[in-house]
């Protein structure tokens, strides 16, 4: 499948880090490989292009939000594959594990104190483009 997302996350290195993209700021194929085996997980195409772009680049997969290390993905009891924790851990984000195989699947929310997911009725990769824009904006403004 050739390259969807990748252009759109790694112009987030410029555009919020005021620096060029360079392959150092995400995994190789076979690391990220390596990792969601050990975790035991697969993930949705447009995550992975995620991992692979920018996976390593610390500024922004802890930009405000901590999108979790691909061996730390996990999928909880509900069924939902989870990547990504608010910075007070009340909430949580993830897409439905049976939809991994989808390219762009629909990101939910879990509000840690009540167990419930939540629609953000947005796919992955507009999810994680317009949060980190969010953070951005909010670290700027």
């Amino acid at each position: 499948m050739p390259e969807l997302f990748a252009e759109k996350f790694k112009s987030l290195v410029p555009k919020h880090l005021d620096d060029r993209w360079t392959p150092a700021e995400g995994y190789t194929p076979e690391e990220l490989d390596r990792l969601l085996d050990e975790a035991g997980v697969s993930v949705p195409f447009a995550l992975r292009e995620f991992y692979l772009t920018l996976g390593r680049c610390e500024e922004l997969m802890e930009a405000c939000h901590y999108v979790w290390d691909p061996d730390e993905l996990d999928v909880d009891d509900e069924g939902f594959l989870m990547f990504l924790e608010d910075e007070e851990e009340k909430f949580t984000w993830g897409v439905r594990a049976q939809d991994a195989a989808l390219p762009d699947p629909i990101v939910h929310r879990r509000n840690n104190a009540r167990g419930q997911w939540v629609s953000e009725d947005g796919t992955v990769s507009e999810f994680m483009l317009d949060m980190l824009d969010w953070a951005f904006e909010d670290e700027e403004g």
